[in-house]
């Protein structure tokens, strides 16, 4: 592996750092430049403000991303975890991962416990990596509603 892959992997890993802290922060103006214009996200066992709504959601698209989870988040703290990544550089602009991952939401309808794994693709554009591909699974959810 040369410099420059090494460099490329250490530089998605701050790319996922970014985009928990960012989320979790809620500062949404920043969160949206993890991802590409065409992000393609889906997030199977997730958050909810009420127990009639689906539990899987999907967006396309970094408008609809933002403001699907900025709404959701409105009165919320979250606090996410991501750890022990398997990152593949799969050409020079090129990349997908799979993270293990927690996530602690606490709404004001629903607190919210999820573990499971974030499969994600990447490109790297302007010498810079973005998501451009989300499939988040679940092994587990728990879900109190208050």
């Amino acid at each position: 592996m040369d410099m420059q892959q090494l460099q490329d992997l250490e530089d998605i890993r701050q790319l996922k750092s970014r985009y928990f802290r960012l989320m979790d922060t809620q500062q949404w103006e920043a969160w949206q430049d993890c991802f590409t214009v065409d992000i393609s996200a889906f997030y199977e066992g997730a958050p909810r403000a009420s127990a009639d709504l689906p539990t899987d959601i999907g967006c396309e698209g970094r408008p609809a991303l933002v403001a699907g989870v900025s709404g959701l988040m409105t009165g919320a703290k979250s606090m996410h975890q991501g750890f022990m990544p398997e990152i593949e550089l799969t050409s020079a602009t090129t990349a997908k991962a799979i993270w293990a991952m927690f996530d602690y939401v606490r709404l004001p309808t629903c607190h919210f416990k999820g573990w499971g794994h974030y499969h994600e693709e990447y490109v790297k554009q302007n010498g810079a990596w973005k998501l451009k591909k989300i499939h988040l699974t679940r092994l587990h959810t728990e879900e109190i509603w208050v």
